[in-house]
């Protein structure tokens, strides 16, 4: 079994983070996956279940019954992101989530 490094790039919003990564990813060999995008699905659960964000409980709660994990799918060449067993990678770009997304990443 071969090791691999996990690289992870940070920077501010709209710099060019996922397109270095992807392409660092492709000449690597490595699997590219969008960190981001978990923190969408999770804004996407809180929105659905009309989850209350500042309240730490109910965060707490929500938590429990969120579970994500990323499929590779061979024929995009791309990671998708799944929230409880459900292919969310295109819902988790639209703009309600976009304008959201923040908001949940800083609990």
């Amino acid at each position: 079994m071969t090791n691999k490094i996990i690289i992870t790039i940070d920077g501010w919003s709209s710099c060019g983070k996922s397109t270095l990564a992807k392409q660092l990813a492709k000449s690597l060999g490595y699997v590219y996956i969008d960190s981001g995008a978990m923190y969408r699905a999770i804004t996407l659960y809180f929105l659905r279940n009309h989850i209350d964000w500042t309240d730490e409980k109910e965060v707490e709660q929500a938590l429990d019954n969120i579970h994500l994990h990323f499929e590779y799918n061979e024929k995009s060449e791309q990671s998708e992101m799944f929230l409880n067993d459900e292919n969310v990678e295109y819902v988790i770009r639209d703009l309600v989530v976009a304008e959201k997304v923040s908001d949940v990443a800083a609990i």
